[in-house]
């Protein structure tokens, strides 16, 4: 069996599919880590920009909305992620229409979850996503999403705080967005240490104060806070803190 492992990038990937497509039995993954069997034979594949191309037409031509599903689905810490995409692919190729809409099909039903998680999250982070106000006026929010979706959040938030300077830091995979009032950038960055305003700390200790008095001891709703706001978030929220 073969095994085509990518650098993670989506060029990458397309180029896999090109080259593994007519493998009867093979694995597309970008995890290093991967347990390979005793009869495992490892390709290592390089991008290819052409059959990057060829790939997404091909898709394209057969479903409008698919290539924008698959480039989402790349974005999860799903370790299968490549390979559910892979299987998508080849039904999509194989039945030469949309397949979206027939929920039964395992290839379909795969992708939805992988798609559902990251949506999910990008959703909830939109909300729960906290910004602090530095010494020099620029807003920072650290945060460790499960999934790759800082720049979606970029998006977001320079529509919604144009006048704003900002930075959205994914500590986990260390990079950054940054936004400077009229456009936005993703980098490499490693931990930062922010020296936060004088009006943050007085806002800070105004929210733990207003979150105290609002909180009832006596009728404890940790239940339904770990509901609406997962656990993994809570480090970055003041009150929590």
């Amino acid at each position: 069996m073969k095994v085509f492992i990518t650098d993670g990038t989506v060029e990458a990937f397309f180029t896999a599919v090109f080259d593994a497509y007519t493998e009867s039995n093979c694995i597309i993954s970008s995890d290093r880590q991967i347990q390979l069997t005793l009869d495992s034979q490892t390709v290592c594949v390089d991008s290819d920009m052409q059959k990057y191309q060829r790939v997404l037409s091909a898709v394209e031509n057969y479903d409008e909305y698919a290539a924008d599903d698959l480039l989402l689905a790349l974005r999860s810490c799903n370790p299968q992620k490549e390979q559910i995409a892979f299987d998508y692919i080849k039904e999509l190729l194989r039945t030469r229409h949309p397949i979206r809409k027939r929920l039964s099909l395992p290839e379909v039903i795969a992708l939805n979850n992988v798609l559902y998680k990251v949506t999910g999250e990008t959703h909830r982070l939109k909300g729960l996503l906290r910004f602090m106000e530095n010494a020099d006026g620029i807003l920072y929010a650290p945060y460790s999403p499960d999934n790759n979706i800082t720049d979606i959040l970029m998006r977001h938030f320079a529509e919604r705080l144009k006048c704003e300077r900002f930075v959205i830091h994914d500590l986990k995979r260390k990079i950054a967005g940054m936004y400077d009032g009229k456009n936005w950038i993703i980098g490499y960055a490693d931990q930062a240490e922010i020296c936060l305003s004088a009006d943050e700390c007085t806002f800070v200790n105004l929210w733990k104060k207003y979150y105290r008095a609002v909180n009832i001891e006596e009728r404890p709703h940790e239940k339904q806070m770990k509901g609406s706001m997962p656990v993994r978030y809570w480090k970055f929220l003041p009150e929590k803190q």
